[in-house]
Order: structure tokens, then sequence, then C-alpha cells
């Protein structure tokens, strides 16, 4: 294991490290099929994704004859708004990718979506979620000759296809992915259909709409809205569906298994005006925060979301405990990460370069400050302080989900168990850590009641908590214990 910077090296396999305390979501996929316009249809689905990654973009497109990729580094809007651009990704059918990575280098041979020539003609996918047993299985297939051009665990799907002995592609497809472990939402596209997956038990969503006559996948359902496309369904956990200029067709290759989505999509991942499981993610946060108010409403005199993933729950604990709601903090959305790596001594401004307290709200008040999730806890330790020199009589940090005792192995960025903070530490020592008056999590019952569900009830569909629970849904093959590491934090302090 080699480490240089912000970023390690594990068997050719390069693992991020940016230097914040939020949780990241690995990325965001979609496809149309039979349009016109393909190509700029995909991007402004991929626009309307692009807060599951923001990293790189990419759109492969189909013609008849030819496949056409263009991948960039950077956002949609900056690359992928330009004439040229679009004119050159010809075709009626595409598919697209956001990348946030956990897995392989920032480089654009790691861009999605993925293509390659095979037998049977171009395939091309792109894939949300994390396998955990990618390495084992690219040491397997380098050691019987494989050649790999990219340090992306989806490559390993490329190559498991091209060397089934099935004879038709979604065979070849079926029998690549009963190999794999973990989580996987894939869209590909072949020279005649485009084509879904998603893994056994259903961690990362993939949604299924049309558009006029053409069908469109994507990983939510705010992508379908900015195109214009009506929601059909989502698609099953274990489910492939094929899409030709017959139609959609479906199948179920897997052993039927109860669906585990992952609980963080309500919680932080999916955009709020997106629908999971007919609810929409904004009225789910807020239930979120009345729940919490129920549990650990203290006494004060405003509540104050952090920016701006907290608001939600923040509306909900204000209604459910009568304390005023009030934008106390002020989030400046144009600070990058481009720009605060450069200098040390401008990254030790820290929490200042991405948010301000607004102190006519703050001072001389009980103030409670809102937020869905905490992870190293350095982030709420910086925004208490910043509450605390605004003039705040009182600060009390309360989180609308349960404390993050575990970390993932799907697609999010958590940092291995000895840098959670949760894990680590006792309620009263995180409280202390951060230097709050009090602190209170939302209880794994509350998450589940805020979307309707009893976490007790063994009917109850139950979701992927393992973050909080430590009962992960799958096999992790690559991962000996935390000892060695397979999947790195991103989310490693700068300094």
């Amino acid at each position: 294991m080699a480490q240089q910077g912000g970023a390690t090296t594990i068997d050719g396999l390069t693992f991020t490290r940016y230097g914040d305390d939020r949780l990241r979501e690995e990325c965001g996929v979609f496809g149309i099929f039979d349009h016109p316009d393909a190509a700029a249809i995909t991007a402004l689905g991929l626009h309307a994704l692009q807060h599951r990654g923001q990293e790189a973009a990419g759109i492969v497109s189909y013609d008849g004859h030819n496949f056409h990729s263009e991948r960039r580094m950077g956002l949609v809007g900056d690359n992928f708004s330009k004439p040229d651009v679009l004119a050159r990704l010809k075709g009626r059918m595409a598919i697209g990718h956001d990348r946030y990575s956990t897995t392989g280098d920032p480089l654009i041979r790691n861009v999605q979506p993925l293509f390659a020539d095979i037998d049977t003609g171009g395939f091309a996918v792109a894939h949300n979620g994390n396998l955990t047993n990618a390495l084992t299985l690219r040491r397997e297939l380098i050691s019987s000759g494989a050649i790999c051009q990219s340090t992306s665990d989806t490559e390993v799907i490329l190559h498991l296809l091209s060397r089934s002995k099935k004879r038709r592609i979604v065979e070849r497809l079926v029998d690549a992915v009963r190999q794999v472990e973990g989580s996987y939402a894939l869209v590909c596209l072949t020279n005649d259909m485009m084509i879904g997956v998603r893994d056994p038990v259903g961690i990362r969503p993939l949604v299924i709409g049309r558009l006029g006559t053409s069908y469109v996948l994507a990983s939510e359902t705010c992508a379908l809205d900015m195109v214009g496309a009506e929601f059909l369904r989502e698609v099953d956990n274990g489910e492939v569906v094929v899409i030709t200029d017959e139609g959609l067709e479906s199948h179920r290759p897997f052993p039927m298994r109860p669906a585990r989505p992952c609980i963080f999509e309500y919680i932080y991942f999916a955009r709020p005006d997106s629908i999971v499981a007919g609810q929409t993610v904004y009225d789910i946060r807020k239930r979120m925060g009345i729940e919490l108010a129920r549990e650990s409403a203290p006494a004060a005199d405003v509540i104050v979301p952090i920016p701006d993933s907290g608001v939600p729950a923040a509306i909900g604990f204000s209604q459910q405990s009568g304390i005023p709601f009030e934008l106390g903090i002020i989030r400046n959305h144009y600070i990058g990460r481009t720009f605060i790596e450069p200098e040390q001594r401008i990254r030790q401004l820290g929490v200042k370069l991405k948010h301000s307290a607004n102190s006519g709200v703050i001072r001389g008040n009980r103030v409670v400050l809102i937020d869905d999730s905490v992870v190293r806890g350095t982030t709420s330790k910086k925004i208490v302080q910043l509450i605390r020199d605004a003039g705040a009589a009182e600060v009390h940090m309360r989180i609308s989900s349960p404390p993050i005792t575990h970390p993932d192995f799907y697609g999010i960025d958590t940092p291995s168990k000895k840098d959670l903070l949760a894990a680590n530490m006792s309620l009263d020592e995180m409280r202390d850590f951060m230097e709050a008056d009090s602190l209170a999590f939302l209880s794994v019952d509350g998450i589940y009641r805020a979307i309707g569900l009893d976490a007790r009830d063994n009917r109850a569909p139950q979701f992927t908590d393992h973050c909080f629970t430590g009962d992960y849904p799958t096999s992790l093959t690559d991962y000996g214990g935390e000892a060695v590491p397979r999947q790195l934090s991103l989310l490693a302090e700068v300094g």
C-alpha cells in the first residue's frame, strides 16, 4: 500500500481523499433509447444528477453504425453545454454518468461510461455503486492474462462480460454480475438495446421513465423531471430491464431476496424533489426533523439549519417544537475544492470559507443547530465555534440521523471505523469534542418512523442501514476486517 498526498494506492487502485467532513456518493447514471436528441437529453439528465458526482462526467452514444464517446473532468454544464461536443455525440440512443470516485484515480481513463468492443459488438456501461469483491476479481483476471485499461472497479464487469460463454449479450451481462458482490445500478448500451440492472437487494437506486415513445433510465426521478419524462416505476431489486425497438422486457435472473435500499438516499444523497418508493425525499426529511424534535427538543430560541442538507429537517423540527426557524448560517456556494487546495494558510480558514454566521439571528439566543449526519465531527466542531463567535448564548447540536458507527463499502466514502466519531466516543464525549451545550441524534426507530415503518417489525421493509447498525446486506470479500481497508476514506482532514 503506497500513500502520497491525498491518495492511497492498493494493488494499482487509487483511493482519493478530499479535505472535508461530508458524506459523498459515488455517481449518477442516465440513459435514453430512441430519441433524436439523445445526447442533449442525456446531458440535461446528468445536470439534474450533478449532486451525485462533481468530479467528472461522460456520455456515450450510438448512431446505428458507430459508438461516440465524450468524457470530461469537471461539471456537466462546463463540458456538455457546447454545441460542438453534443454534435459529435450522434445517434438516437445514449447513456451518461456523473462521477464521484470511491475507487480509481481522478483521471480521464476512469471517467465513465466505460466502453469496449467485444465479439458481439460495442458495449458501454455506466455504474453507480461499489463492488466489494472487485480487487479479488481484478487479481484473478490479471493473473489469467487480462489487461486493465483503468483503475475503476466497473472495468471488472466488462472483463467478466467479454469472457462469458453465454450466447446472448443479456445472458452474458447476467453471467458477469452474478460473479460480483456489493452495490450496483447499471445502465448499459449495445448496438441495439439499452439495459438497466439493479443489484439483488437494490442498494443503489434506478428508475424507469418515458419521454414520448422513448424509454429513460435514471438514478432519480429529478432527472426525469428535468427532461420532461413521465415516471413509470423503479427498477426492482435484482431486475434486469432490456429496452429495444420492440419495447421493454423485464427479466429476474436472481433468486428473490427482500429489498434493502440505502437509507442514506432519504437522509442525504437524493435531491429533495426526488420521489423514492412513492414519497418525496423532502417530506421524509421534514418528518425526520419532526421525530428528532419529539425525541430531544431542548429549551431554545431559534432553530438554525446547517445548509443546505439540514434545511428540511430543521423546518420539521421547528414545526414540531414551536421554536422559530431562521437562516442563521449563510453558505457560500462558490467555494470549490480547487480554491482551497493550494495553500495551507488558506486551508486553515476552514469552515469560514463555506459558511458565515448571520449574527443578527444568533446573538444572545439559545441556538439549536440541525444537521443531517456527523462523520468525523470536525465540521460540526467548527460550526459550533462559528455560532459561539457570533454571540450565541447556548449552542445545542441535533442530528437528524443516528450515529454513524460503521463504515460503508457500497459507494459512500465514510472513513474507517477508527476515524468515525460515534464509533470511538460516547455521546457525552462527542458533545465535549464539539464544545456544544447538548448533543442528540435521531434514533434508528425514529428514522424508520419518519419513513413510515417500524424498525422492530420483521414484516416491514428494511433498509441498508449498516452505518448505524453494522448489519451489512452482502458479503465483503475484499475487506479483511479493517486492518487493510480496501475502500478508503475520501474525508481525510486536509493538513
